[in-house]
This record gives C-alpha cells, sequence and structure tokens, in this order.
C-alpha cells in the first residue's frame, strides 16, 4: 500500500513552530494548489486547495528558517487523518500532510551564487527528464 503526496505550493501563512515538552519541534503551515480548467462559456477559472502541512523535528527546523508566506515549496509527504471531539462531544476529523521532506523553491542568493538560481550542490528534488529513460509503448502494451 501507499501512501504518498507531492505538493508545489505557495504558503498562506509563516510556519507556526513550536517545541514540545519533550524536545521535538513541530511546525504547522498551510500550502495553497492552483488547478486552471476552462469553463462552459470558454472562460479560464481557477480552484484553490488549502493543504495543512505538519513538519516534525529537523524538518520543522528547516521550515521555520526557509518558508515565508508566499513563497513557494516543494513537499513530499504522507496524508494523515485525526480524530478528536469539539466543545459539545461531536466527532471532528482533521486531515494534514505530514511532510517527509521540504525544499523552499524560492530564489535566494548565497555568497558564491549571487544570482539566487539553483546551483548543482543545491539540494533539490530529482525530476526525471526524458533522456533518463526512453520507453517505448506498443499498442498491444495499453491497458484499454
Amino acid at each position: 500500500m501507499i501512501n504518498k503526496v507531492t505538493l508545489i505550493g505557495n504558503l498562506g501563512k509563516d510556519p507556526e513552530v513550536r517545541k514540545l515538552e519533550s524536545g521535538a519541534t513541530v511546525a504547522k503551515f498551510s500550502v495553497a494548489t492552483n488547478e486552471n480548467y476552462r469553463d462552459k462559456n470558454g472562460e479560464w477559472q481557477t480552484i484553490t486547495e488549502w493543504h495543512n502541512v505538519v513538519a516534525w523535528r529537523a524538518l520543522a527546523d528547516r521550515a521555520e528558517r526557509d518558508l515565508k508566506k508566499g513563497g513557494m515549496v516543494y513537499i513530499e509527504g504522507k496524508i494523515s487523518t485525526r480524530k478528536w471531539q469539539d466543545q459539545n462531544g461531536n466527532d471532528r476529523y482533521t486531515t494534514d500532510i505530514v511532510a517527509l521532506q521540504l525544499r523552499s523553491l524560492e530564489r535566494r542568493p548565497s555568497s558564491d551564487n549571487q544570482n539566487g538560481f539553483p546551483t548543482e550542490k543545491d539540494e533539490f528534488p530529482k525530476i526525471p527528464s526524458s533522456n533518463d529513460a526512453k520507453m517505448e509503448i506498443a499498442d498491444d502494451d495499453l491497458p484499454f
């Protein structure tokens, strides 16, 4: 079974970071993703989906250091749903994305990279290119 989420979106606010009694650090923040489509009149419409993200320990520290409201972020994680009760005793559910990897996608100049563009030493997730694997699909390989 697989529980995996990949998001690229913009932060709705700066991460809220706190330290628990156990010493663990947790960061919570929201990420907006957009989907564009044409409606029946041919007009472009945008649907914005908001995702609650939780990052723990070193990722929480990175979120606090690197992420700012409005900034673009790459997140890999898993979906986690929590059950809780409101003040009237009604069962409520909250769905979060628990970050397993995160990376700011904002340009930031460093001492040896003044233009702010990524360099080879920057740690970004590898996006497969067409040169990575040449695949030929025959008609009889299609599932329909």
